[in-house]
């Protein structure tokens, strides 16, 4: 959860345009469930059992201790939020994460998109909006891995440990279809995709797919 909060930061931002959005047009805030999926680059990390704990080490060689690293999937949360500043044109933000950890051979993973983009609406009805967006920003990957403490046999906790961020620039686009519910209330149903060089040394391309839904509210007029 603190990673969640740390991310937090971004809203205030967007909020404090508030005021200036509201004269000029709408202005969204949104919370979205997704996942976003590539496959493994296959390879591979040692375990804290060998000589070469969480070094890297070949699949097909024959070493018992080494662990394959796995595609990247499960669910994500997102956070975002937009200005309009004409009826079709505008600007926004979005941050979309892991909020639980997952395996990555002997270590754990959590992984973050965040971006900064321009967005397009060729279509704004007063209850069906297309939006296009395009952008840069960042990829994430923080690495930790757990280990047991104990003291004596009576208590026992699993504290897991920070070895590292790998971050990366990237390039995104979207399209959504937002859908409002009543004047102010909209779900968004969206595709992304996310251009992250080098990404594939963590996982199994640069491209990345990514499928959200997003539920927000409209401030302003559109």
């Amino acid at each position: 959860m603190r990673r969640i909060w740390s991310y937090l930061p971004l809203l205030p931002l967007t909020l404090y345009l508030t005021p200036f959005a509201s004269a000029q047009s709408s202005f969204d805030v949104n919370l979205g469930f997704g996942t976003a999926q590539t496959g493994s680059n296959g390879a591979g990390i040692d375990n804290a059992n060998s000589s070469n704990a969480f070094g890297s080490c070949s699949i097909s060689s024959g070493d018992t201790f080494c662990q394959k690293t796995p595609g990247l999937g499960g669910f994500f949360l997102g956070f975002g939020g937009d200005v309009m500043f004409k009826k079709h044109l505008g600007v926004g933000a979005e941050v979309n994460l892991q909020p639980a950890q997952s395996n990555y051979g002997p270590l754990q993973y959590r992984q973050t998109f965040y971006d900064f983009n321009g967005v397009y609406a060729p279509i704004s009805e007063k209850r069906v909006v297309l939006q296009l967006q395009g952008g840069i920003g960042g990829a994430s990957t923080a690495f930790s891995y757990s280990q047991n403490s104990c003291v004596g046999t009576a208590v026992c906790s699993n504290v897991a440990q920070p070895v590292g961020n790998s971050t990366h620039f990237q390039v995104h686009v979207g399209m959504g279809v937002q859908f409002f519910l009543t004047e102010h209330l909209f779900i968004r149903p969206q595709f992304d995709l996310h251009y992250i060089p080098n990404f594939t040394q963590q996982f199994g391309s640069n491209a990345v797919p990514e499928g959200t839904i997003w539920v927000g509210y409209s401030f302003g007029e559109r």
